[in-house]
């Protein structure tokens, strides 16, 4: 509400200005009230503050303003708002006048408002206002502006472009540009005087020019305005104002920040050393320099890292990358591999000694005397025309790596020499690159670790055995993966059988490669105890286990993980055992069929835990049927899922020929494109068969006297296969062996000989007690056949079986 002289409750009138602005100011409060007056607004209207402060603007209103109008108009210019509007004089009369409001925030808890202008002096142009533009296009200091007739011939020019031209008025007048300058842009600059003319519309620009008799290169930012008379309804172009601004500096930050986020996104990409560095001279040639090269120190090869101290002197770098900008005129001093040997006074060595970058022009001392010292390479500098170098260090974690230098040569395009700010920037370029390159540096150290590592750990060569042929092949992950825990192995077991290993550990590195050497060791270990192979996982799965708990116990990130697949074929029956733990199964080919995945029943991974069983398969193979063994990285990418990998397998090994390697190195080629991220091993094997000529097996009756006939009908058989020298040994064996197992087994009881490599004696019985060897005592009258057989035997043993046992002997065939 409002008294009766139209002011809010306890406003009072409030008027500033103490002379006069020629403007008239009137605050208006969100509710509509005028709350300030000042004294020319009592000029403009004739009301004093004390009959306006607190009453509606809208009482000063000739035409009415509703509520919806207010509101419309601050919707549309929430912050200024600008149009006609009629008043009501003091005595009556109308007064028409041009405001501009102003939407302003109340300071503190007061309420916002609009602060309401409109001049009162100076609103009608006056002869002065010639002068005041002429002046301002003469003495405007930072554009430059020259004037071009409509026949494109110069006319006149401000002061700023007098220094840039290098000539005044008088002696350009007339001209055109193209006689004005020869400088590179210049037809780039009469082009867009033309296209201005021509089409009536403004062109801009970029060009690179000196100023005047200036070496160093500026950037303009270059507008051409067609100039015309506003009367004319007809827009003729009566000529052209070319205006520029000098962007040097505004222009070249903005390069260099591009450069910096530029070598953020695409240094260190890979982990590849050469990779790395050459991706710091694709970011830096040709934008930044015209030659860039990086050169480590060759101490770094020998795993020593140099002190402050060492580099104080000349050094020994190696070039790992170069770059040439196009157009080049090669040779290089220095080709890539190669070493060079760097004086302490020339820039390199400087900035390693210093840790800090050397900016160097030609017709600097120490690069003067470094020229004269080193000819030739003075000669290629000085043929390839570059007169200015930075040379910076690769430093990462206190660590001083080597050198990065950068020559720059002439071009129209960029500022002639390098300058501090250049250098400033190539300290921040070689700064990321460093830690790229000390990255690449040492995972590339930790991965030529693991690779002879595991190297050591896997099969140089595979075993000489008549069960199967095989070839092998293992390809180590790319250098993004690093190296993995992929391994195969193919191990003799008794009784002319043969075991093929393929596993995988989950992960990369040292320690995938470590656990892998533990595993492969633990798998032989177990074979020599002839475990079937469900038994022998589960025995693994226990060792992962615990492998797991004491990474887990020393603090180690991440619990150990393997898949295993473990296969026994037999050579006299022909038959594969197979159980996996989490891993792929292998790809049978059978001499006249197709291949196809074993149907194996897939047990969960090693060091799942859980006590869940593994489950062995057995499978009769023909004779020279296929047997492919390999690790998921074959078959598995993520460009194709297992079921396409397994039908693109079977479909290289149904064209293989008879050669292993050969089938070997065309699954490879087409399952591996380039270095896979994750390791592969691949395992092909062909199998064989021993036939019944060179096995035979007898029935033993539980009696001693069953003893002489087994030797005799051993002796026979061993006189038909040509076993001479090694017969008395053999019969002695066997006496033994068939003895122990009527005395201290349970019948039924076989005999068995396999003529293979060596000749294998066995001997079977139902009893699952194993046979101790022990020393005898004089007076004892037994307990010295195991240890006969030890002595006459090469190798011997025992293994378990769901029936029983058996006791082998191996002896060589002398020829």
């Amino acid at each position: 509400m409002t008294k009766q002289d139209g002011r809010l409750p306890g406003s009072r009138p409030t008027q500033w200005g103490g002379g006069e602005t020629g403007t008239a100011v009137a605050i208006v409060d969100v509710h509509g009230c005028v709350t300030g007056w000042n004294a020319d607004a009592e000029r403009l209207l004739g009301y004093p503050a004390d009959e306006v402060v607190g009453r509606p603007a809208a009482d000063l209103l000739i035409e009415p303003v509703t509520g919806d109008d207010v509101r419309s108009a601050v919707a549309g210019a929430p912050e200024r708002w600008s149009g006609p509007l009629a008043l009501r004089h003091r005595d009556g009369r109308r007064v028409e006048v041009t405001v501009i409001a102003h939407h302003s925030r109340a300071e503190g808890n007061g309420p916002d408002g609009w602060r309401v202008l409109c001049a009162l002096t100076g609103s009608e142009p006056r002869p002065g206002d010639e002068d005041l533009a002429r002046w301002a296009f003469e003495q405007a200091p930072h554009c430059s502006v020259s004037l071009y007739d409509a026949q494109l011939r110069y006319r006149r020019s401000n002061q700023a472009m007098v220094p840039v031209v290098g000539l005044p008025d008088s002696a350009l007048r007339g001209l055109g540009i193209l006689d004005i300058t020869t400088q590179p842009q210049s037809a780039k600059l009469a082009d867009g005087l033309r296209r201005a003319l021509e089409s009536g519309e403004p062109v801009h620009l970029e060009s690179f020019q000196r100023t005047g008799g200036e070496r160093r290169i500026h950037a303009w930012s270059v507008d051409f305005a067609p100039l015309k008379d506003p009367d004319d309804p007809d827009g003729t172009v009566h000529g052209v104002a070319l205006v520029a601004h000098d962007m040097t500096e505004q222009f070249w930050a903005r390069k260099r920040l591009l450069l910096l986020n530029e070598a953020g996104s695409r240094i260190g990409s890979t982990l590849d050393l050469s990779r790395t560095a050459r991706e710091l001279l694709e970011v830096t040639v040709p934008e930044f320099a015209d030659f860039a090269s990086v050169d480590l120190l060759t101490a770094l090869e020998a795993d020593i890292e140099p002190s402050a101290g060492e580099l104080a002197g000349g050094v020994m770098l190696r070039r790992i990358a170069h770059r040439f900008a196009p157009g080049t005129r090669l040779p290089t001093v220095l080709e890539l591999g190669t070493t060079d040997s760097y004086p302490e006074f020339t820039p390199p060595a400087r900035a390693l000694a210093t840790g800090a970058g050397v900016l160097c022009n030609a017709e600097d001392p120490e690069f003067v005397h470094w020229m004269a010292v080193d000819r030739r390479r003075a000669a290629i500098i000085r043929d390839q025309g570059y007169h200015s170098m930075v040379a910076v260090p690769l430093r990462a974690r206190g660590v001083t790596l080597g050198v990065a230098v950068f020559y720059r040569r002439s071009r129209a395009d960029r500022m002639e020499r390098f300058g501090q700010d250049d250098l400033l920037l190539a300290e921040e370029l070689a700064a990321r690159a460093a830690v790229a390159i000390d990255n690449a540096r040492r995972y590339t150290r930790e991965r030529e670790t693991a690779l002879s590592l595991q190297h050591s750990l896997l099969p140089q060569r595979m075993p000489e055995q008549a069960a199967m042929e095989a070839a092998s092949r293992y390809v180590p992950a790319s250098t993004r993966s690093g190296i993995g825990g992929d391994w195969f192995d193919l191990i003799p077991l008794s009784g002319a059988r043969i075991a093929l290993v393929v596993g995988d550990v989950v992960g990369h590195g040292i320690r995938a490669t470590a656990t892998m050497g533990r595993l492969r060791t633990a798998v032989r270990t177990l074979s020599d105890v002839d475990l079937p192979p469900d038994e022998l996982l589960t025995s693994l799965d226990d060792l992962v286990v615990r492998l797991s708990e004491e990474a887990g116990a020393a603090g180690e990130v991440g619990e150990i993980g393997a898949t295993c697949c473990y296969a026994i074929y037999d050579p006299v029956s022909r038959t594969c055992t197979m159980a996996s733990a989490g891993h792929p199964p292998p790809v049978i080919l059978p001499p006249a069929g197709t291949p196809e995945a074993a149907r194996v029943s897939i047990g969960p991974p090693l060091g799942v835990g859980g006590g869940l069983p593994f489950e062995a398969t057995e499978v009769k193979l023909a004779e020279g049927s296929l047997v492919a063994m390999f690790s998921n990285g074959l078959v598995e990418t993520r460009e194709r899922d297992v079921d396409e990998g397994y039908q693109r397998l079977c479909q290289v090994l149904a064209r293989t020929g008879p050669s292993l390697e050969d089938a070997c190195d065309a699954v490879l080629d087409d399952l591996v494109a380039g270095r896979p991220r994750d390791d592969v091993a691949l395992v092909i094997a062909r199998t064989r068969a021993l036939d019944d000529d060179r096995v035979v097996t007898w029935e033993i009756p539980s009696h001693p006297s069953a003893v002489a006939t087994a030797r005799k009908a051993a002796s026979q058989r061993l006189s038909e296969w040509g076993v001479g020298e090694q017969l008395y040994a053999a019969e002695l064996i066997i006496s033994e062996l068939v003895t122990n197992a009527i005395r201290y087994a349970a019948p039924p009881i076989t005999l068995r000989l396999i003529r293979d490599q060596v000749l294998i004696c066995e001997v079977s019985d139902a009893s699952s007690t194993a046979p101790h060897l022990r020393r005898a005592r004089d007076w004892e009258e037994g307990g010295r056949g195991l240890l006969l057989v030890a002595q006459m035997a090469h190798r011997w043993g025992a293994r378990h079986s769901l029936t029983g046992k058996t006791i082998w002997a191996e002896m060589p065939l002398l020829p």
